[in-house]
């Protein structure tokens, strides 16, 4: 993740937080020196350090942050993320929202590996989906494949999804493709949303390189699987908890999207911990 996607990002949230001045830490606080420690009390997967690391940089130039862990790594209870030493209301100023970038995106990464561990052997590959914050999907989406998982269309100009309401409209699956076909390049890959084995049929004979099964019983993505029968990548989508998992990827498809990973995903409890004066 380049500074260049985040630094904005960063830039909103401290205006936001910081408003006109932080009454408190100015009240108390001048030329003071201390050292901080960013700390873990629960286990995860550590990710967003690069926007703590902003967060710090934007408030102080002067506050040396140094990461203890990379993103991805598994932390534990106990375990310090980072050390920052430099101006303490500098510090206390850009305490939350560093915590918040981290604890969000660790909170994502740690769903995230959790998820991919339960269907280890499979074959099957976790996807994220657009169901992110607004304003933050670039972070969001990052986080997953810091987690392990892998990124479905980041936005509308990626590829080609025909989804239920672009079927009603068109009146048919086949109408719909023949549509994008009549106005894409050739080069355009075209996924189709599937909510029978009768749609899962058109799909195929469409041609289509993607085809999503949502919300289907797990004995009827099986049978899909078999219809489908390696002509196009299946993805199983829609309301699949992660207790679900292990039995989703046991059906043969390809790609499991969780919307859940960025829009549900608690956010991990870490801390910032002043040491005192140096």
């Amino acid at each position: 993740m380049y500074r260049l996607h985040y630094g904005g990002i960063v830039a909103a949230a401290l205006a936001e937080d910081l408003g006109s001045g932080d009454l408190t830490t100015d009240s108390i606080f001048s030329d003071e020196r201390g050292e901080a420690a960013i700390v873990t009390r629960e286990s995860g997967v550590a990710a967003g350090l690069a926007l703590a690391r902003e967060v710090f940089a934007q408030v102080d130039g002067e506050i040396h942050f140094q990461s203890m862990v990379e993103d991805g790594d598994e932390i534990a209870p106990g375990d310090c993320l980072a050390i920052l030493r430099g101006p303490v209301g500098g510090i206390l100023k850009g305490e939350r929202v560093a915590l918040n970038f981290l604890q969000r995106m660790s909170g994502i990464a740690t769903a995230t590996r959790l998820a991919v561990k339960s269907i280890s052997g499979s074959g099957a590959r976790i996807v994220d989906t657009r169901k992110t914050t607004p304003g933050l999907r670039i972070l969001e989406k990052y986080a997953v494949r810091v987690g392990g998982g892998e990124n479905h269309r980041f936005n509308l100009s990626d590829m080609v999804l025909i989804k239920d309401n672009h079927i009603r409209g068109a009146g048919s699956i086949s109408e719909a493709v023949r549509r994008v076909r009549g106005r894409l390049s050739f080069a355009v890959k075209i996924e189709v949303e599937t909510s029978s084995l009768e749609d899962v049929r058109e799909a195929v004979d469409c041609g289509v390189e993607l085809i999503m099964l949502d919300n289907m019983p797990v004995t009827e993505m099986a049978e899909a699987v078999k219809i489908v029968n390696g002509k196009s990548i299946v993805e199983a989508s829609g309301g699949i908890t992660f207790a679900m998992l292990p039995e989703v990827a046991a059906a043969g498809v390809d790609l499991i999207s969780l919307g859940y990973l960025t829009y549900g995903s608690r956010a991990l409890d870490l801390s910032l911990e002043l040491a005192g004066d140096k």
